[in-house]
């Protein structure tokens, strides 16, 4: 939807979608098609030109030195583990409240999760609560900076470097945010984003990336994403197909010189839903710590329980706003990590939150008359 056609509607009419990936396509046509010619016709699909190209290039915009693409975020994660040395019989501290990848990749390396609580404020790791699950065991902290707002980095990495425990970065929605001035992504031994085509920086598909400025580590995961080798046919280790394939690295190529741009008018939309939302009643907004630059990959915020957000849900979807749930169900309780042996109440703040956080539309592309028309609606709604 062009933002001459948005503006030209009438509320009545107003359609907000989720996320509008197909005007970004539009938007961007003409350079895709350019990007991706070379590919075809070179027929350098695997590991081609492009690939290298991005890599070099989003790794000098994170900030690290090395930048080795995948297949996936979630590989992302589990080949980083692997190439920071852990696997079964070693423990990796993380949190309930977020996408179950996270778990996943520590569970594809063979070692155990232990969860932490979150912060209620900002939803992130809360620091306070990693004595509590911290063993001998406890080799890796993975730290979500969930919805594009980096978690308490300076905090962590204290205690962190005080116990000897490496921390590996999960930055797969937080593509240019900031805390304290230093990017995400450069704060631990290494770090991981995807570019899952929704994301702040997506693919026309799926994709992933380690960063990191360990030679060894990204060595290790260069050969575990194709197979174990570095010269066709010579296999040193046993390895994965987790290779980045280039037209996607093309897409991705394109798209990042866009990013720092699309990440301010996120932050652009935030600041009016926040403006425009101030004093509602039976709405939470996001809380944005001092020294904190997130990108909003998700605009979340909370009312009052499952039953209110089903309603106002509704209610929303017959005035044409589209909304999502980020996560209704937290890691702990589902049946595929039964085997941690949590159960439901162990934490409380994540289980809240699973019952209260409603997505409302955000990307790059909206317009101040969609941004009005969530407001109208959903204070509609909650009346």
């Amino acid at each position: 939807m062009s933002v001459s056609l948005a503006q030209s509607q009438t509320k009545e009419s107003l359609s907000v979608p989720f996320i509008d990936l197909k005007q970004q396509f539009e938007n961007l046509k003409p350079e895709l098609d350019k990007a991706l010619s070379p590919v075809f016709q070179d027929a350098s699909f695997i590991l081609g030109p492009a690939v290298k190209s991005f890599e070099a290039n989003f790794a000098k915009y994170v900030g690290t030195k090395h930048c080795v693409t995948l297949h996936s975020g979630t590989a992302a994660l589990h080949l980083a583990l692997i190439a920071m040395g852990i696997g079964p019989g070693d423990e990796v501290i993380t949190v309930p409240n977020t996408f179950v990848a996270t778990v996943e990749g520590i569970a594809f390396a063979g070692a155990t999760a232990k969860l932490v609580e979150v912060d209620p404020k900002t939803y992130n790791l809360d620091v306070k609560e990693l004595d509590k699950a911290y063993t001998s065991k406890t080799k890796v902290i993975i730290p979500v900076h969930l919805y594009g707002q980096c978690a308490n980095m300076s905090e962590i990495m204290d205690w962190a470097n005080a116990k000897g425990v490496q921390v590996l970065e999960d930055a797969c929605q937080a593509h240019g945010a900031k805390d304290k001035g230093k990017s995400a992504g450069t704060f631990g031994v290494a770090s991981c984003f995807s570019f899952y085509p929704g994301k702040n920086l997506g693919a026309a598909g799926e994709g992933g990336a380690v960063c990191t400025n360990d030679d060894d580590i990204a060595e290790k995961v260069r050969l575990l994403r194709d197979h174990g080798s570095r010269k066709k046919y010579v296999h040193e280790i046993v390895g994965h197909n987790f290779r980045l394939d280039s037209l996607q690295a093309a897409v991705l190529e394109v798209k990042l010189p866009y990013l720092d741009q699309w990440n301010a008018q996120r932050r652009k939309h935030a600041a009016s839903y926040m403006q425009k939302l101030a004093g509602v009643e039976g709405l939470v907004l996001p809380h944005v710590p001092e020294g904190s630059e997130p990108v909003f990959h998700l605009f979340i915020v909370q009312v009052a329980d499952s039953q209110v957000r089903q309603k106002v849900q509704d209610y929303l979807n017959t005035k044409n706003v589209s909304t999502g749930i980020h996560y209704p169900v937290p890691v702990h309780l589902q049946e595929a990590f039964s085997n941690l042996g949590y159960s439901k109440g162990d934490f409380e703040i994540s289980e809240n939150l699973a019952e209260r956080v409603l997505s409302l539309p955000m990307f790059p592309e909206l317009t101040e008359a969609q941004i009005d028309h969530v407001v109208q609606s959903l204070k509609e709604a909650l009346k």
